[in-house]
């Protein structure tokens, strides 16, 4: 089974094209590295700080290995660094799901 990462950031409404380009940064370097992305959300409407990361894995210890590929890849360090130099991410926090429910809803045949 499977786990889903939903990353929820923070970020500076005045520096949404810098989040963007992080985003689209992470397009290679994370399944590259052992994750499956599922996609990178940005502000559109409603919420100006709001933004999204999701990707999936196959267990905890999988995503330690990931995370651990993703400090050396040299895309991920460079992104890490674009992000520590513009301070767009004002908060980061990650959550931890396993899906419980596939294509048909959840419903019951």
């Amino acid at each position: 089974m499977s786990i889903t990462c939903i990353i929820q950031y923070e970020i500076d409404p005045y520096q949404k094209d810098a989040f963007e380009h992080y985003a689209r940064s992470w397009n290679e370097a994370i399944p590259r590295c052992g994750a499956d992305l599922i996609g990178y959300f940005a502000p559109h409407e409603g919420s100006a700080t709001l933004a999204y990361g999701i990707y999936t894995i196959e267990n905890l210890a999988a995503y330690e290995a990931y995370r651990a590929k993703l400090t050396d890849d040299p895309l991920g360090r460079a992104n890490y660094e674009f992000s520590r130099e513009r301070k767009f991410i004002r908060r980061e926090d990650r959550t931890f799901l396993r899906r419980v429910t596939g294509n048909n809803g959840g419903l019951i045949r």
